[in-house]
Order: structure tokens, then sequence, then C-alpha cells
């Protein structure tokens, strides 16, 4: 798998929005779903004929979707929120992922079922050179193109140095990440996530190499009301006397 630059038949185009000129420059780095756990191995399994299995087989699936699948709630979240809150200077994606030995890649690349087991092929380590060569190669590319103007959002732990560790020593001050992950599991940042997409509404970022990054749990998110039309039940006068 190369490099995302080269996936010249999907690659992430930034999108334009309203009153982008605005807005600082920031693109977004997501970590991968765990390619080893038993929503892997149902999209791998031979035989699995349900859609998205069988694109994966045919070369059809694009790797956010194969992720989303795999991970659920977080990487859903996680790919809506950067795909909605993106601002990449010209020329530069605004959503990439980081694999186990692929490097960076775009989350539209479309894969396959040996795509997605070359790229998760080895453990997500700091101290793993596999894992570590592509991605800080991506990632110094990935400088080149930004400049020194735009901030490099890491969507994934802070909270050990399988990310933090290769990506500050090249990004230093522009990296940085949400302070409301603080304290939050997994699925609690899926749905907060999602609940910024819904209600249009960023969080807020803080320098990794200076920001706290660990702190207590917080309060469970409010559920979200869903307000249904009350249903009519009793009979108007035209439909009783038609019987």
């Amino acid at each position: 798998m190369g490099y995302y630059l080269e996936v010249r038949d999907h690659p992430i185009k930034p999108k334009s929005k309203r009153g982008a000129a605005l807005r600082p420059n920031r693109v977004f780095l997501l970590s991968p779903a765990n390619a080893a756990g038993k929503r892997a191995q149902l999209l791998l399994r031979e035989g699995a004929m349900f859609g998205l299995a069988l694109r994966l087989r045919n070369g059809g699936l694009a790797l956010g979707e194969a992720f989303s699948f795999i991970s659920g709630l977080y990487f859903r979240g996680k790919l809506a929120y950067a795909s909605t809150f993106a601002a990449p200077p010209d020329g530069a994606p605004g959503v990439l992922v980081i694999t186990a030995c692929g490097g960076l890649m775009s989350p539209d690349a479309l894969i396959t079922q040996s795509d997605l087991c070359e790229i998760s092929a080895v453990p997500v380590d700091a101290s793993e050179p596999r894992y570590r060569i592509p991605l800080e190669r991506d990632a110094r590319r990935l400088h080149k193109q930004l400049g020194n103007d735009c901030d490099v959002v890491l969507l994934g732990s802070v909270a050990t140095p399988k990310y933090v560790e290769p990506l500050l020593a090249i990004f230093g001050d522009k990296l940085v990440f949400p302070t409301e992950f603080a304290g939050r599991g997994d699925m609690s940042r899926g749905g907060l996530m999602l609940r910024c997409v819904r209600e249009k509404v960023e969080l807020n970022y803080v320098a990794i190499a200076t920001g706290e990054r660990h702190g207590p749990r917080p309060a469970k998110l409010p559920k979200i009301v869903v307000s249904r039309p009350m249903q009519n039940h009793s009979k108007s006068s035209a439909e009783r006397s038609s019987r």
C-alpha cells in the first residue's frame, strides 16, 4: 500500500466550507481500529455474505468504512468529526488514518482483504520499527505540505507513547488533541464527537507537548431526547362514518 498521496483514484478532497477562510488550518490524524478483534474476524471470515465483506473481497471497500465496522462507535465518531471540521491548506489532505504498518492512509482508499491484513500485521507500538518507520516517513511528507501554520489534531490515545512519541518529534507544538478527551473512554469519546457533529460545535484543542493528557473521568453525557410526533389514536367522524 502506498503513501496516501499516491492513492490517486480515491484521494481525500478538501471540502469547501462557508466561512472556511476565517478558520485556522487544521488536519486530523485518526488512530486505527483493532484488526485483531472479533468484528475484524467477522469481516475477514471466508464465506461471509454481508455487504461490507463482499465489497472487501472484491476490493471495493473504503478503509474508513472497514475501520468503522471493526471499531464501531469510536472510529465512526472520529471519522465523522474529522470530516466535518477538517480545514486543510490547499492541496493537503484533511483526514488521514494511522495504520499499523502502512503509514498514513486516506480513509477513502479502497482496500481488499489482503490489504487490510497487510496494513494491520504488526503491533502498534512506538518501539516497533515496522510500524514506526512508515508512520514517520508519511508524517514528514505531510509536515512539508502543511508548513508552519496548520494544527495537526490527533484523535487517538495520548496517554501512551505509541502515537505521541513518533508524531510529536515531527509536528512539535502543532500536534494537538481535544481537551475533552481527558478521562474519557473510547465509547464516550465516540459519542461526544458524534454529538459535536450533530450540533456543529467543535471541541477545544491543546498542544500535546504542554497539555494535561490525563484527568478525572467526566460525567456521562446527557441522553439526547428525540421528540417524536404524537400519534392520534382517535378516529375522526369521517373515518367512523365510512365503516
